[in-house]
C-alpha cells in the first residue's frame, strides 16, 4: 500500500522535476519561451533564481524518495513467496537398498 503510494509520488515528482527543469533559461531557452513575462511575479531577477531553489527542493525531494522506495523494497525482497509454501504430497520415494534381482535362466 505504502509503496504503490511512494511510486505514485515518484511519478508525479519526475513529471514536475523535468518541467522545471525545461523551464530554466539556458543557451537555447527551451520551454522558458512560453512562460511568457513573469519578472513582475517573481522580483527583478526574475525566475532565475525562485525556479532554481525549486529545482533543488523537487530534485531533493525526489533522491529522498528514491532511496525509501530503495529500502522498502529491498526490506520486502528479504521474505520470499516459496519460503511459505507448505508442501504436503502422499508421494513416498522407493528406497535405495533394495538389492536388484538377477533374470532367471532357463
Amino acid at each position: 500500500m505504502t509503496t504503490g503510494f511512494l511510486l505514485i509520488i515518484q511519478i508525479i515528482l519526475v513529471v514536475v522535476l523535468v518541467i522545471a527543469v525545461l523551464l530554466q533559461k539556458s543557451s537555447s531557452i527551451g520551454l522558458g519561451a512560453y512562460s511568457g513575462s513573469n519578472e513582475s511575479v517573481f522580483g527583478a531577477k526574475g525566475p532565475a533564481s525562485f525556479l532554481a531553489k525549486t529545482t533543488f527542493l523537487i530534485g531533493f525531494l525526489f533522491v529522498a524518495n528514491t532511496i525509501t522506495l530503495g529500502y522498502m523494497y529491498s526490506s520486502a525482497r528479504e521474505e520470499s513467496v516459496v519460503d511459505n509454501m507448505v508442501e504436503s504430497t502422499n508421494v513416498v520415494a522407493p528406497s535405495a537398498t533394495t538389492t536388484p534381482v538377477a533374470p532367471a535362466t532357463k
